[in-house]
């Protein structure tokens, strides 16, 4: 079993992801199950198209594409916005602070997470870009919200990846993602921590923004138990949808 924990679907600015493609990909590289969120314009500004997109995609899917919603957390109704996306099928909450332009300590965010913790959503945030995305002032924010998961969308890549595992030692509810790290020097320095592991590790393409078969492969040459491998691959993201 492979669940890929995160790909956006639609046009972006450098790349785009059509949900047949998705699905032609998944299927040669045998990942059954993939989390989607929408492009970048419809997180930043067009949420509620972006949600139905991504959401009628996944109800089309036969269960291979499981949504993630976006809600911009500047707007009055962004709550409305991500319960809409709930009764449409959506499985968590994605969120972009660099994109959506907000401070993830700033308060901002504090109705979104009540709402994902109130369906028991985990919440995807994509990180790597200063200074409103970064691992540390995640790992505060988890701290702050014991009650829900948090996955950290990249690990900080690229240049904030020195901060990934002191993020993770920081805050127990939060998760590793690992899309693009490299499994000998970011990947295993989170094996090797016995504070960190690999059930907090979580296998992601993020595509359409990099090769999936070298997302894949590089999961499958890390020297790890093959227990472990398959937590990584699959059982851990599993975990977090409370499957």
């Amino acid at each position: 079993m492979i669940v890929d924990a995160h790909v956006r679907l639609g046009d972006g600015r450098e790349a785009s992801l059509s949900a047949q493609t998705l699905l032609s990909t998944m299927d040669e590289l045998g990942i059954d199950v993939a989390l989607a969120s929408p492009a970048e314009r419809d997180i930043a500004f067009s949420n509620e198209d972006g949600n139905a997109a991504v959401c009628a995609a996944a109800a089309a899917s036969g269960g291979r594409i499981l949504p993630y919603a976006v809600a911009t957390p500047w707007r009055a109704d962004a709550v409305e916005v991500l319960a809409k996306a709930a009764d449409a099928g959506a499985v968590a909450l994605a969120v972009d602070p660099a994109l959506q332009g907000f401070d993830l300590l700033d308060g901002l965010i504090e109705p979104l997470l009540a709402f994902a913790a109130s369906r028991g959503w985990f919440v995807y945030v994509r990180t790597g870009t200063p200074p409103a995305a970064l691992p540390l002032p995640l790992a505060t924010l988890a701290r702050r919200h014991p009650e829900l998961r948090f996955l950290m969308g990249r690990s900080g890549a690229t240049d904030f990846w020195i901060d990934a595992v002191p993020a993770l030692r920081h805050a127990e509810n939060l998760f590793a993602d690992t899309s693009y790290a490299p499994w000998d020097t970011v990947l295993t320095s989170f094996a090797v921590d016995e504070s960190i592991g690999t059930d907090r590790v979580v296998f992601s393409t993020d595509l359409p923004y990099t090769v999936g078969e070298a997302e894949l492969k590089r999961i499958r040459d890390w020297n790890i138990a093959d227990q472990a491998r398959a937590a990584v691959l699959a059982t851990n993201i599993q975990s977090l949808l409370g499957n």
